[in-house]
């Protein structure tokens, strides 16, 4: 008999992906941005997929898909911009957002779960509850599992590049249980060297930036990684059609496309500053080439030989194929996720702009995810401590 999953925070899918891969059912899943419920619902059609604040859902929406023994387990990983140190601002920001962890321990307790898994960024364990205190986050967090019961717990920092992802993306976990017999630990690390760009990369085709043409055919090369990315038998998945979806190039104006140009790999705006002398800088910025401002996460062309580094809901602007003068098509961030070929982000548009916390674009659905191998690591885990 499968075990059950309710998906708090769901995003387009991530989490469930891998957890079904490992044997789960999703039961429920909740989720607040449109474009996202759009692309878990396509992807997952068995799932009742809730459109909703969390705050604002019932039990009453909820226990009619609860089985009467309750579920196994629920996941939450509520948004990290208040965390995260990619935008200092948003960090500096004391609001409601980063009490929503609130919110996956009533659900929780709603289906009576055996377990909780909580997924964030590792900055969450510095933020503290307010600018003037010196109370953390991850302390009420911690307390507030256990006045709801859930005693048995432990934390866990793991870099998804461990798991089989061609990414080097840490995160933070807790896995917490009501049952104190319940073994907590952290899922096996999956593999001894990193996966690389170029295999994740390896069989998708050469599309030309301001083309707006897509290439849907494999280009015929095979790693072990992109035959994963294809095994449908592997991820639980039936599709029809086995062409590459979402690899559409992006538009780019030619400054930007010289800039490109003159990118060597695992080098970026903040290289370029570096490398070129004064009177190069001065000759391409005059050409607007290159911005007068040093933008850190800008432009990075990634190197074939490495991981990524993190994928974020920025990759459009931060990544440049390794070797074409181009930024990454949406298909390529989902392989540096390690979303399966067969998931298609049908929800939102492929860009907007990134102010807008209402509809997002198929690149920030990708970036805020948890990417599948991760999560599937996870279930097989829990599946295990759960058997036990």
């Amino acid at each position: 008999m499968a075990l059950t999953h309710i998906d708090c925070f769901s995003g387009p899918g991530g989490i469930c992906t891998g957890l079904h891969a490992a044997g789960f059912e999703t039961k429920v899943a909740i989720e607040f941005i449109k474009s996202c419920v759009e692309t878990y619902s396509y992807n997952h059609p068995e799932v009742h997929v809730i459109h909703s604040d969390i705050r604002d859902v019932t039990a009453e929406q909820i226990l009619p898909y609860v089985p009467e023994e309750g579920i196994d387990l629920v996941t939450s990983g509520m948004p990290c911009e208040t965390f995260s140190t990619a935008g200092n601002s948003s960090r500096a920001a004391y609001d409601d957002r980063q009490f929503l962890f609130r919110e996956g321990i009533r659900i929780a307790q709603i289906c009576n779960a055996k377990m909780i898994l909580f997924e964030n960024v590792p900055m969450i364990t510095t933020k503290r509850v307010a600018k003037e205190s010196k109370e953390l986050i991850i302390d009420v967090l911690k307390r507030e599992l256990e006045e709801a019961g859930y005693i048995n717990y432990k934390e866990f920092v793991l870099d998804a590049s461990k798991y089989g992802v061609p990414q080097r993306r840490r995160r933070f976990f807790i896995l917490a249980a009501k049952d104190e017999k319940y073994q907590i630990e952290a899922p096996e690390e999956t593999c001894d060297k990193e996966v690389t760009v170029r295999e994740a990369f390896i069989d998708i085709p050469e599309v030309v930036a301001n083309t707006w043409t897509e290439n849907p055919i494999y280009n015929g090369k095979e790693s072990e990684y992109s035959l994963l990315m294809k095994n449908d038998k592997f991820w639980r998945r039936t599709t029809k059609e086995k062409k590459l979806l979402n690899h559409l190039p992006m538009n780019h104006r030619k400054h930007i496309i010289e800039r490109f140009g003159i990118l060597r790999q695992g080098e970026g705006l903040k290289g370029l500053f570096a490398r070129l002398s004064p009177d190069e800088l001065k000759a391409y910025q005059e050409r607007k080439v290159i911005p007068k401002t040093i933008y850190v996460k800008r432009n990075y062309r990634l190197r074939w030989d490495e991981a990524s580094p993190t994928v974020t809901s920025h990759c459009l602007d931060e990544f440049v194929h390794p070797e074409q003068n181009r930024a990454l098509t949406v298909r390529e961030c989902a392989r540096l996720q390690s979303f399966p070929d067969s998931y298609d982000f049908v929800g939102g548009p492929y860009l907007v702009a990134h102010d807008d916390r209402i509809q997002q674009d198929k690149y920030e659905q990708i970036g805020d995810a948890v990417p599948p191998l991760l999560a599937y690591a996870w279930g097989k885990k829990i599946s295990n401590i759960l058997k036990k």
